[in-house]
């Protein structure tokens, strides 16, 4: 798990789930070649970097995950069987499979509870405006084009990812949906729901084709570009303050 700015003082709380593909040596490269250890399946690629920039623009906490996905999705609860997936994408994950209840309950303690337990920490210990996620998407999924770029999603509450699309569209760069490409139904709100809407703070997850960010520097433009909307969608949940 990665901390940055954990004394921000801006009204977001930033968080990169997938942000690294990293396989701890205990569990030997879950028996994957090269490709696949470095693939979009083990990590969201150019994610952090942009979760990185936006922290730096919003003085937000971030908290980044630092052990790849296909060891445990940190995204997703115990129950779900793609926490600890036997496939992902194209790939077979041997590593992952025949685990007994047990060493998916380890995996779940060991990497899964720390990370959510410092979120916590850092919502605990401030008031937060906001809690928004950071992800990228493959432009071709299972051999299907996505025609989407950048996906704002929301897991009950739209208001957020309603003024965010809103903002993106007014600047007409780049192709641009709510809930795609996924969606609550595919399991993706996890943190929204359990950090977000579970404590009554406004919440947005944003997925960007990794493409347009594979870089540093595209990486650190996608933020520039984000930002308008982050602070479109803050501002459509702003609590009111009270007439002095």
């Amino acid at each position: 798990m990665e901390m940055t700015r954990a004394n921000g003082r801006g009204p977001i709380v930033l968080v990169c789930e997938h942000a690294s593909p990293v396989i701890p040596p205990q569990f030997d490269g879950l028996g994957l070649n090269p490709e696949a250890a470095g693939s979009h399946a083990a990590w969201d690629i150019g994610a952090l970097q942009v979760a990185q920039a936006l922290s730096a623009a919003l003085d937000a906490p971030l908290v980044a995950g630092g052990i790849s996905r296909l060891v445990y999705d940190l995204n997703r609860p115990l129950e779900a069987r793609d926490a600890i997936p036997e496939r992902s994408e194209v790939y077979a994950v041997p590593g992952n499979c025949g685990l007994s209840e047990a060493e998916r309950q380890a995996r779940f303690e060991q990497i899964h509870e720390p990370f959510h337990a410092a979120l916590a920490e850092v919502l605990d210990g401030r008031e937060t405006a906001a809690l928004v996620t950071i992800h990228s998407f493959t432009p071709i999924y299972r051999g299907v084009p996505r025609d989407v770029e950048i996906g704002y999603l929301f897991h009950e509450n739209s208001a957020m990812a309603d003024a965010a699309l809103l903002a993106e569209r007014m600047q007409g760069r780049y192709r641009a949906a709510l809930n795609e490409p996924y969606g609550p139904q595919d399991g993706v709100t996890y943190t929204l729901k359990k950090h977000g809407e579970a404590r009554g703070i406004p919440s947005l997850m944003i997925e960007v084709r990794n493409d347009l960010v594979a870089t540093r520097d595209t990486a650190r433009a996608m933020a520039a570009h984000l930002f308008p909307s982050i602070e479109a969608g803050l501002e459509a949940v702003a609590t009111p303050k009270a007439a002095e």
